[in-house]
């Protein structure tokens, strides 16, 4: 019996009943905590989402009739009618300035003189090449004349000795001279000629020494102080810009060459500009010019429109955004945008997360693929369609579409009327 007694505490030390020191004390308080933790955790989240459900809710709007106006818009800087670079063929000192910026100014008005020292110098030197000339032709005239009276006496020598003297070696030389004579006359008469024009060129700088205006107009740009020079040797540098009538402007846009089908002379635009944010001007093209620009990779046309400026608020330079209009379609059917790009949502997104008991919920299983949808989606991207609610369910509507101006599309063709609503969006409603 005792040996009995004495191996009852090694038994129940190896099964750990009774011990209250041993490791599977802690254990069983772990496991205890982490069930009281967890078990209400579920029950919390069973009791929230048995009842909730992802029901869809659509935005409508109404189809509706009117009219529709298709725009193009273009940026570009206004510039004058008529602007003209004023400078100077010479080059010399600058010895005074006339006009001054935003001056108007007349046709043959002065507006800068060059200094004339150099030039008036070079109009006597010529005056006197002249001169010197039109004695060389006096000159040569006496030659002629003396060549003409020595061979007239030897001609009438040679009458009065039966044609013995003088020898045919001095006639021929008499007559040589003679045109000596006459050709020296009539090199005297071109180096006449020579000075002169030289003159005329000379008189010609001296009197474009003063500089005057080719319009009337206004003074844009002034690039000329007094004393300063003026170096003429490869171009005309520019002193002046000129523009003819600011009441009148030309906008130059540059028309994206998608657009530029669509564009045409004597369509109708509005443009507006920075410094009048809140002012519209109207404007109407006058050209739309074949070249192109490259810039970027981007290939644009240039396209002018004629712009009324007479309470001068419109200035060169200045930069607008113009809306020209290419199209006008009046009492049409017109469909949202947004209802063109409405695709209906997945089904999977519709169906209720309380599918599949707790067990899917706390661990739910990868979703299926969409292949199938995004196939369709696909599909009904090559037709233009809408969609309508009938019944709560979604009905498509086979159309056909026009013409645009980015928020409302013509419907040309299709089983549709204006008062219809049409979806343009989801709403996700959880209940």
């Amino acid at each position: 019996m005792k040996s009995k007694t004495e191996s009852q505490p090694d038994i129940s030390g190896t099964l750990g009943i009774d011990n209250p020191s041993g490791r599977g004390k802690y254990r069983k308080r772990w496991l205890t905590a982490t069930a009281l933790t967890l078990v209400p955790m579920a029950v919390v989240i069973l009791w929230k989402t048995s009842g909730t459900t992802n029901l869809p809710r659509y935005k409508t709007e109404q189809v509706q009739r009117g009219n529709l106006t298709v725009t193009v818009t273009a940026t570009g800087n206004l510039q004058p009618t008529n602007q003209v670079d004023v400078g100077s063929e010479l080059s010399g000192i600058i010895r005074k300035v006339e006009v001054d910026y935003n001056d108007r100014v007349k046709i043959g008005q002065v507006l800068a003189k060059l200094d004339t020292d150099k030039l008036e110098a070079e109009v006597l030197q010529s005056k006197a090449a002249l001169e010197s000339a039109r004695a060389k032709i006096l000159e040569a005239k006496a030659s002629v004349r003396e060549a003409e009276n020595e061979l007239a006496r030897l001609k009438s020598v040679r009458e009065m000795s039966g044609g013995k003297v003088p020898s045919r070696h001095e006639m021929d030389a008499a007559e040589a001279s003679l045109q000596r004579a006459r050709a020296n006359e009539a090199g005297a008469e071109a180096g006449v000629s020579g000075a002169l024009a030289t003159l005329e060129a000379n008189r010609t700088d001296l009197a474009k020494t003063v500089i005057y205006s080719p319009i009337n107009g206004v003074v844009l740009l002034r690039n000329i102080e007094p004393g300063q020079t003026v170096a003429a040797s490869l171009q005309a540098p520019v002193l002046f810009t000129l523009a003819e009538d600011l009441a009148r402007m030309e906008l130059h846009v540059d028309v994206d060459e998608a657009d530029v089908g669509d564009v045409k002379e004597g369509q109708e635009a509005v443009f507006t500009v920075d410094a009048y944010p809140d002012e519209i001007f109207p404007a109407r093209i006058i050209q739309v010019r074949y070249g192109s620009q490259t810039v970027d990779g981007v290939v644009t046309y240039k396209t002018v429109l004629n712009a009324d400026n007479s309470n001068l608020y419109l200035r060169p330079g200045m930069t607008a955004t113009a809306d020209i209009t290419v199209k006008k379609i009046e009492n049409a059917i017109l469909i949202p945008n947004a209802a063109l790009r409405f695709t209906p949502p997945a089904q999977e997104e519709l169906t209720s997360n309380s599918n599949g008991g707790l067990l899917n919920q706390l661990f739910p299983r990868p979703g299926r693929s969409n292949s199938r949808q995004r196939n369709d989606t696909k599909t009904d991207k090559k037709q233009n369609r809408v969609w309508t609610l009938r019944d709560g369910q979604l009905v498509a509507i086979p159309i056909n579409t026009g013409s645009t101006d980015g928020i409302m599309t013509e419907a040309t063709g299709g089983n549709i009327e204006p008062g219809m609503t049409v979806v343009v969006d989801t709403v996700i409603v959880n209940r």
